[in-house]
């Protein structure tokens, strides 16, 4: 089985930076440093979030219909493990990201 590539709570290399919904070149999560949450790269990185949670849903919906078909193959088994398993890192990601944005605006309310 293949090794895990999710850190849950990975730190930013500085604070406040956004986790982004892809990798380095390195394979490390990527950031955007703050002050950019406006700018085109956030946008981008919005719009892939959402994008891999509606491939999400509909990646769950053909999985729970394979799991239903008590004649599925082992191969169809197998590979809607595998797309929900792409689909769960993705979801991670997203949600690691969006609340690490949370507790941002918490500390800042906070001052």
């Amino acid at each position: 089985m293949p090794e895990s590539t999710h850190r849950v709570g990975s730190q930013p290399p500085v604070p406040g930076a956004r986790r982004l919904p892809w990798q380095d070149g390195e394979g490390r999560p990527a950031y955007l440093m703050p002050g950019n949450e406006a700018g085109m790269l956030a946008r981008i990185a919005d719009s892939l979030e959402g994008a891999q949670l509606h491939d999400a849903a509909i990646v769950l919906d053909h999985s729970l219909a394979v799991l239903a078909n008590g004649g599925a193959t082992d191969h169809e088994l197998r590979f809607a493990a595998e797309r929900l398993s792409e689909c769960l890192h993705n979801a991670l990601n997203v949600a690691e990201s969006r609340g690490m944005r949370l507790h941002q605006g918490d500390n800042e309310a906070g001052d």
